[in-house]
């Protein structure tokens, strides 16, 4: 029986299941759409087109692509997604990471910045992207999306936000630098500093000041289009131009054309597509997650997968840069009252008309309003409280975040990637790989067993027993570990039996089960007693088909530690 608000399709075995054949038909979320959704969904489209439209280009230039590649990535992949994706609210274009990623990769094969090749690697890029998520999808690999810790995702964002904040600089102060490495650039924009153009530089504060403004006293507000408005009407009213003020320049009018990708790139940005695919389906499933109702269904990770997939491979051929679900854009959409995917696509048409429409208009911005709306939004990744809140709580962890933070500074944002899901993975590894063992005592006058602590002082321990409970999964890699901290609480306590209250480890591998049996071995050559207490039933059944069980008996197995205390009990009231 499927749970509450669950897809059969994603639970059902088999490739297909990830995007039923039925739903590239007809949307799922069609047959199910009320008349009462109408009004909220085009409400909420219009307004997230109206944030999601100005930093979409700003991203654009993040990447180094000409503006209209941001209008073409919100038009593409936000409408093929609106028809795939299982995230209701999810506003899918590209993101100030991705941007980041992207211009990254592409700055590899055309360090020049020669338009067309860039056009062409771009479209390369976000067909691999799309590819590698299609196939990850298939392949049911959505779990993959766990494997970045909240507090390393917490410092690889800061690090991205402050490379992005350090890329802007530059065009805020209307100067130019040679780009290098992080130290190089901050070195680079110090220098230039004084250099800077006065004129650019009021521009680029003023837009600062609105938008910090706006998000601040008129949340409710489009503020990156009143910024970009302000922008292109000062520009053209009061011929910044002639001040040294330099625009956006030519924005093609009409719709996008048809970019084939190019097979002699593959080897050299499937790396870089690998990572970017990853950050992808983290931001994408992360932002679904993050805004769906109590009454909606859950995004469907491995649907979701392909869904993004299919969205970037429809890109990569019609002008689009890689992308996915971003947090900001979605946030604008669920709060201005989206109930379905339709909001998207009210969104995506909105693209359509700037295409056909407005283009013109956006030749005009200056290149520092762009700048002002990325920086604005990109500090937003920058969550001090964040990392003061992971310190309060772990200080390990902390410093997880801090290396992938700075890992992403300076080794760049793909090594970034790396060194995040490696921290990740070291920081689970050091977690599974100690496992605490109590030493449990008896609150006085309950039935209440609670670790040993100064704080408990008071708690009954009796004679000749030990009390011990692991935690967690016990296994070869801390199999070992487990044995040794068993040992030193033996020493300690010379008991005449050990009990061990299993109740809080929910597995038991073989290494563990043989380092369990060699332990009582010795135990009962020390004339030491080993029961067990409260095996959830699966490490029940594999004690009992190990030696261990055979060892030890059903005269050794007990279903709690009131059990086992009492027994113990017994038995020295008849020595």
């Amino acid at each position: 029986m499927n749970q509450p608000g669950s897809d059969p399709d994603e639970q059902a075995p088999g490739l297909t299941s990830a995007v039923p054949a039925r739903h590239l038909l007809l949307p799922e979320w069609v047959g199910n759409y009320r008349q009462a959704w109408l009004k909220g969904d085009v409400i909420a489209g219009l307004t997230a087109g109206a944030v999601v439209i100005p930093k979409a280009l700003a991203y654009a230039t993040i990447a180094g692509l000409p503006v209209q590649v941001g209008l073409y990535t919100v038009l593409v992949p936000m409408t093929i997604y609106a028809l795939l994706g299982t995230s209701r609210p999810l506003s899918v274009s590209t993101t100030t990471t991705l941007a980041i990623l992207a211009g990254s990769a592409l700055s590899q094969i055309s360090p020049a910045g020669d338009p067309g090749m860039l056009m062409a690697a771009s479209a390369t890029l976000t067909l691999l992207v799309g590819a590698m998520l299609v196939l990850a999808g298939l392949l049911r690999l959505g779990f993959v999306a766990n494997f970045i810790s909240e507090p390393v995702l917490v410092g690889f964002k800061a690090g991205i936000g402050i490379v992005i904040v350090l890329d802007q600089l530059p065009k805020l102060l209307g100067i130019h630098i040679e780009k290098g490495s992080f130290t190089h650039n901050v070195f680079a924009t110090v220098q230039g500093v004084g250099h800077a153009s006065l004129p650019t530089v009021a521009v680029g504060v003023f837009m600062v000041l609105i938008l910090m403004g706006m998000k601040r006293f008129t949340p409710r507000l489009p503020a990156p289009l009143i910024a970009v408005a302000i922008g292109i009407v000062g520009m053209s009213m009061l011929g910044l131009e002639r001040f040294g003020v330099s625009a956006v320049g030519v924005v093609p009018i009409g719709l996008p054309g048809l970019t084939l990708p190019l097979g002699s790139m593959v080897a050299e940005l499937w790396p870089s597509a690998l990572g970017i695919a990853l950050m992808s389906f983290t931001e994408t499933i992360a932002a679904g997650r993050a805004f769906a109702l109590s009454d909606e269904p859950s995004p469907q990770p491995n649907r979701e997968l392909v869904a993004t997939g299919i969205a970037n491979l429809g890109g990569a051929f019609l002008g689009a840069m890689v992308a996915g679900g971003g947090t900001t854009q979605t946030a604008v959409n669920r709060l201005a009252g989206a109930h379905s995917q339709l909001a998207g696509l009210v969104t995506a048409m909105l693209a359509l008309g700037t295409c056909l429409l407005l283009a013109p208009f956006i030749g005009l911005m200056p290149n520092a309003t762009l700048a002002a709306v990325v920086i604005v939004y990109s500090i937003g990744l920058i969550e001090p409280t964040e990392f003061r809140d992971i310190l309060s709580v772990r200080r390990t962890e902390f410093i997880w975040a801090v290396v992938a933070m700075i890992g992403v500074m300076l080794l760049g944002t793909l090594q970034g990637i790396v060194v995040a899901i490696i921290v990740s993975l070291v920081a689970l590894a050091y977690q599974v790989s100690d496992p605490p063992v109590h030493i449990l005592g008896r609150k006085p006058g309950t039935n209440v067993y609670r670790p040993q602590s100064a704080e408990h002082a008071d708690d009954e321990h009796f004679d000749g027993l030990l009390l011990l409970r692991p935690e967690g999964r016990i296994f070869f890699a801390n199999a070992e570990r487990v044995a040794l901290k068993m040992r030193s609480c033996l020493e300690e306590a010379r008991p005449c039996v050990v009990i061990l209250d299993l109740r809080s480890v929910f597995d038991l591998e073989y290494t563990a089960l043989k380092m369990l049996t060699q332990a009582q071995q010795r135990l009962g050559e020390k004339g030491i007693a080993l029961w067990l207490v409260g095996m959830s039933p699966s490490v029940c059944a594999m004690v009992i088909k190990a030696p261990l069980g055979s060892a030890l008996g059903e005269a050794c197995l007990f279903l709690n530690l009131e059990q086992a205390v009492a027994q113990f009990q017994r038995q020295s009231t008849k020595r």
